[in-house]
C-alpha cells in the first residue's frame, strides 16, 4: 500500500518514512501542504498522514481540499492538545489524530487499523455493487446507474432489478416477481409486472426496443442476460 506523509518537520519526515517502508509500505513525502495537497489530489495513495501546522496551507486547509476529491483516509499529526483542533479536524474531514510528540509504534498502529477499516470498507461497497455493461445498481444505497449517470428509478422498479440482477440467467415467471416484490396479498393486475419490466427496460437499456439485459423467455417470464 502507498502512504503520503506531508509534514515540514523533515528529520521527523524521514524517521516515518523509514519505520513505514520497513513495515512494507511504499511512502512519498511532501514538505508544504501545497506540494501535498496536490500529491494527494493526484491519486494513488491508500492514506494520507498530514501535519496540522505548515507553510503555504494549513492540513486542516488540506485536508478539506482533498475531501472535495477524494475519501482517502487522512491521519492528522499535530503539536497541539487542544480537543477542539482535533474536533475541528474531525469535521474537515480527519480520520485520526496524533498528537506530537509521539511514539512510531503507535503511530504504525494507527495506520494498520485505519488501512484495515478502509480495506473492509472497500470491501463492502464492492459487494453491494452489481455491474452488467451500462447498468450498474448500488443495493445499499437503492440506486440505480446508467453509463455511470444515476437514474431514478421507483422504489419497485429497483426492487425488480435487484432481484434480477442478484439472480442473473433465473427466469421469474410474473407470477413469481408478483409474489416475491409486491406480496401475496397484493390486488393489482399481473400486467403490473409487465408495465415495471417496459419503464426498466426505457431508463435502463441501450435500445429498450432491443433490450440486452432484461430479457424475456417467451411464455415463462423475464431474467437478467449478465
Amino acid at each position: 500500500m502507498k502512504i503520503l506523509v506531508v509534514d515540514d518537520e523533515k528529520l521527523l519526515v524521514r524517521g516515518i518514512k523509514f519505520n513505514l517502508e520497513n513495515e512494507g509500505y511504499q511512502v512519498e513525502v511532501a514538505y508544504d501542504g501545497e506540494e501535498g495537497l496536490n500529491l494527494a489530489k493526484a491519486g494513488g495513495f491508500d492514506l494520507v498522514i498530514l501535519d496540522l501546522m505548515m507553510p503555504k496551507l494549513s492540513g486542516l486547509e488540506v485536508c478539506m481540499r482533498l475531501r472535495e476529491v477524494s475519501s482517502v483516509p487522512i491521519i492528522m499529526l499535530t503539536a497541539r492538545t487542544d480537543d477542539m483542533d482535533k474536533i475541528i479536524g474531525f469535521e474537515y474531514g480527519a480520520d485520526d489524530y496524533v498528537t506530537k510528540p509521539f511514539n512510531i509504534l503507535e503511530l504504525k498502529a494507527r495506520v494498520r487499523a485505519l488501512l484495515r477499516r478502509s480495506t473492509l470498507k472497500a470491501q463492502a461497497e464492492e459487494q453491494s455493487l452489481i455491474t452488467a455493461g451500462p447498468i450498474s445498481i448500488d443495493c445499499d444505497r437503492r440506486m440505480a446507474y446508467k453509463n455511470g449517470n444515476n437514474v431514478v428509478l421507483t422504489g419497485r422498479e429497483f426492487d425488480v432489478i435487484e432481484l434480477l440482477m442478484k439472480n442473473p440467467g433465473r427466469v421469474y415467471s410474473r407470477e413469481n416477481l408478483l409474489n416475491i416484490i409486491w406480496g401475496y396479498d397484493f390486488q393489482g393486475d399481473i400486467r403490473t409486472v409487465d408495465v415495471h419490466v417496459h419503464r426498466l427496460r426505457e431508463k435502463l437499456e441501450r435500445n429498450p426496443a432491443e433490450p440486452e439485459y432484461i430479457i424475456t423467455k417467451w411464455g415463462v417470464g423475464y431474467y437478467f442476460k449478465g
